[in-house]
């Protein structure tokens, strides 16, 4: 413990002024993760007709965006560990959506491929950002320009989380 830590005497937090506890709904972090509830509620509906849940989705995206990947490369990107990430692959296998094979060059390796079916579903996937920036009262130019300050937002988190005390 610092010495500047130990001579300052501890505020009971009873004490301390109402506009220092703010109620929860009043934090950006309650704002940020009632507002991931409210997307994955509206993405369980828009995906239905996809067959689809939210974290299937984002698992095809990355595919869609690059096939035959490892493994790793999906839960890096999805910011997934592998005890996450591989009932959603064994699922989408098992609707035939996906296949993941050993690497041929390196065994400990599995590359996840797509299937005929799950190139297919792209195709009836376009429609879904736009879905998305129309329920939230927005031109996919403002969705986008949102995501961008959450994906800053998100970095800068990280990089607090990761500097010492």
């Amino acid at each position: 413990m610092r010495n500047e830590e130990m001579k300052r005497p501890k505020v009971p937090e009873t004490l301390l002024p109402k506009a220092l506890l703010p109620k929860a709904e009043e934090q950006l972090c309650f704002a940020i993760y009632s507002a991931g509830h409210a997307f994955t509620r509206l993405y369980r509906s828009v995906l239905a007709d996809l067959g689809l849940t939210y974290p299937q989705y984002l698992v095809m995206l990355v595919l869609w965006d690059r096939d035959a990947i490892p493994v790793r490369a999906i839960g890096e990107r999805l910011m997934l560990d592998s005890g996450t990430l591989t009932p959603l692959l064994k699922r989408l296998e098992s609707v035939g959506l996906i296949r993941r094979e050993r690497d041929r060059k390196d065994e400990r390796q599995v590359r996840v491929h797509l299937t005929e079916a799950g190139r297919a579903l792209s195709e009836r996937a376009r429609g879904v950002p736009a879905r998305m920036a129309c329920a939230i009262g927005g031109s996919p130019d403002q969705a986008g320009r949102l995501a961008d300050d959450l994906r800053a937002l998100r970095a800068a988190l990280l990089k607090a989380a990761d500097e010492p005390g």
